[in-house]
């Protein structure tokens, strides 16, 4: 270890869950900002999206497996998380994916948050989590989830 570095503690907890943010809100109320995004997209304190917050929540609590889930004007959340959350490591089970609503029952969109969930069930099964933390996608605040 080099001097002055700390070593990153991941305990059981952090390690076996997957966080799921919500990500597929029109945000209707915020009117012009979300004409051409979703409202976890809209822009926040320069550089930062709304989603950030939530994400930077899970690396600060430890949490290294994210998938998050979109639907409604999605490109420019999209581009974001690819090109600002593309530094976790795949080999040690980290990542954020991206699972773009899939519409698997009849021709429905997601109805809500346990639907898209549900709709999501498979993909969570195969991360084979203990644990499995939901959050949105559009709140605004610092936790530590662990």
């Amino acid at each position: 270890m080099i001097p002055g570095q700390t070593r990153r503690f991941v305990s059981r907890l952090t390690r076996n869950t997957l966080a799921l943010v919500l990500a597929g809100g029109r945000g209707s109320r915020l009117k012009h900002l979300t004409l051409w995004r979703a409202k976890p997209a809209v822009p926040f304190g320069g550089k930062f999206r709304i989603i950030d917050f939530p994400l930077s929540n899970c690396m600060n609590s430890g949490i290294r497996s994210i998938g998050v889930l979109t639907q409604y004007k999605a490109h420019s959340l999209i581009q974001h998380i690819h090109r600002g959350w593309n530094f976790l490591r795949g080999e040690f089970n980290e990542f954020v994916e991206l699972l773009p609503a899939q519409q698997r029952i009849e021709t429905s969109w997601y109805e809500g948050t346990a639907d898209a969930v549900y709709q999501n069930l498979d993909i969570i099964r195969n991360h084979h989590p203990e644990f499995v933390l939901i959050l949105a996608g559009h709140h605004i605040y610092k936790l530590a989830y662990a």
